[in-house]
């Protein structure tokens, strides 16, 4: 009897070990919001040069273009008259601000549960940009971005884990008036995803009435501002060194219903900015500490994101490069010296310039996106999703680049040294004993704490891989995307909230 039965349960305990081996950890290795801040291009003493040329550009040759409305606040505030139409902003005026400036803050998630903490050395993968392609899921041809379109890419994302807010990733092009725009985008989000989000208001008299809507979402009137789980993005400086109008409007509307926003500097080197690395990051860095000002001066503390995103041209062309060694290190360098002025920051990174999914993609979005987080940028913009320098949006893209970020994280993570891990004693249990480490408790430990074990990613030997089909890993992707959109259909309005919306809204479809 003894010889019979002890075969199964042989086979019943390797069973149960496989099975343990292809669970998914019961702690995730690799989760969002580890902290960054390795990997420093800058030293102290370049962190001060460059903020020292900031404050010398903001007092002598200042900001141009300034609506009235803010250029009375700024004057009331300290800001002196330079002449010619420019305002001069003098560096105590610009330190006192960022000694007003909030620190931290909560990006709220309307699900309690996917709010994030932004500020200090945590990261962050997310969304951005305004891509007027997508990659169609059937034809693999770029096509104009539609608000179908729109609407995928939130559910979608809605299921990644390492996506921590969404900002729409595409411009509805199908939506021709700039209001209704506005407001089917913020729907979109509304409806599919209960993550922190983000979206960008075309015209400061659009603010208000969507803001109705979000209350809708919240409860009741009043309640979106009690608990902002959308927040804007906004470009309120134009390089070089200028205000916009537009932009500035919306950001004051915004502050009067707080909206927490992103104010973006997207200066181009070589173009908008200086080709200089050095030069670049001086007058980038002015431009943003301009937008701190601004905000600060209208309502002190009120929760901006330092969003200072060094863009790169190709000087030979003219063209955007998203990608690139140029992308990588100024992104990083952004995110050091936000910190190193201690302000929640906001970087850009992944926005390849491939556009299929190829090896240039993985190159430039691997890198870009590590050299940001390592640098600890808290928010890293555009890193999901993005494709075509910024023109595209793939959903293939999607799940690959969310299986990248978990990598990411776990470097972030790095190792954790104590007496269990040194594992002195279990070395010599090994050595001394079966000769190895498979299946001590040791390593079962380790298995399910400190390994991120990819989805996607073929670990398969090649005869294994041929027999299975040969696929690459935009079609497993591909099929993941297809098979997320068929089976996550959320509506995280509700049938009474949402007619109540389209009651009032123009929503399409």
């Amino acid at each position: 009897m003894t010889d019979e039965t002890t075969p199964s349960r042989t086979r019943s305990g390797r069973k149960a070990r496989l099975a343990q081996r292809a669970a998914p950890p019961k702690v995730n290795p690799a989760s969002p919001g580890q902290r960054g801040g390795q990997y420093r291009p800058m030293s102290e003493d370049d962190c001060e040069a460059i903020y020292a040329t900031a404050l010398r550009l903001l007092a002598e040759l200042g900001m141009g273009e300034v609506p009235q409305r803010l250029w009375d606040d700024l004057i009331a505030a300290g800001a002196v008259d330079l002449g010619a139409g420019r305002i001069g902003l003098p560096p105590e005026m610009v330190s006192d601000c960022i000694a007003k400036a909030a620190k931290t803050f909560t990006l709220h998630g309307r699900d309690p549960e996917r709010s994030i903490e932004v500020g200090g050395d945590r990261v962050y993968f997310g969304t951005g940009g305004a891509a007027v392609n997508t990659l169609d899921l059937d034809t693999g041809i770029y096509r104009p971005s539609t608000l179908v379109d729109l609407h995928d890419f939130t559910r979608l994302q809605d299921r990644l884990d390492n996506v921590a807010w969404f900002t729409r990733c595409c411009i509805a092009t199908d939506v021709p008036d700039p209001f209704d725009l506005d407001v089917n985008t913020a729907y979109a989000l509304l409806r599919n995803t209960t993550k922190p989000t983000a979206t960008a208001f075309t015209l400061a008299e659009h603010v208000a009435p969507i803001v109705k809507m979000l209350d809708i979402a919240a409860g009741g009137a009043g309640a979106f501002a009690e608990r902002p789980f959308m927040k804007t993005h906004i470009s309120p400086v134009i390089s070089p060194m200028r205000f916009g109008e537009d932009a500035v409007d919306v950001v004051y509307e915004c502050i009067a219903h707080n909206i927490p926003m992103s104010c973006i500097t997207a200066a181009q080197a070589g173009a908008t900015a200086p080709a200089t690395l050095a030069g670049f990051l001086a007058q980038s860095l002015a431009e943003t500490l301009a937008s701190l000002v601004m905000v600060n001066v209208i309502s002190p503390g009120f929760p901006m994101v330092f969003s200072n995103w060094p863009l790169v041209i190709d000087l030979r062309s003219g063209a955007f490069a998203g990608g690139g060694g140029e992308t990588a290190l100024l992104n990083a360098a952004s995110a050091q010296l936000s910190n190193w002025l201690g302000l929640p920051s906001g970087v850009a990174a992944s926005m390849t310039d491939a556009k299929a999914i190829d090896a240039q993609y993985g190159v430039e979005k691997g890198m870009t996106s590590l050299a940001a987080a390592l640098a600890g940028g808290n928010l890293i913009y555009e890193s999901s999703g993005m494709m075509a320098a910024l023109l595209g949006a793939s959903f293939e893209a999607f799940i690959l680049d969310d299986e990248m970020h978990s990598a990411t994280y776990r470097a972030l993570r790095g190792v954790e040294v104590n007496a269990d891990n040194l594992g002195f004693h279990a070395i010599c249990d090994a050595i001394l004993g079966d000769g190895h480490f498979l299946g001590s408790d040791q390593t079962y430990a380790a298995m399910e704490r400190d390994y991120h074990y990819p989805a996607l990613a073929d670990r398969e030997q090649p005869r294994t891989w041929e027999e299975a089909g040969r696929q690459d890993a935009w079609t497993r992707a591909n099929q993941q995307a297809k098979a997320m959109l068929a089976n996550h259909r959320p509506d995280y309005l509700g049938a009474e909230a949402d007619r109540a919306i389209r009651a009032q809204f123009n929503i399409v479809g």
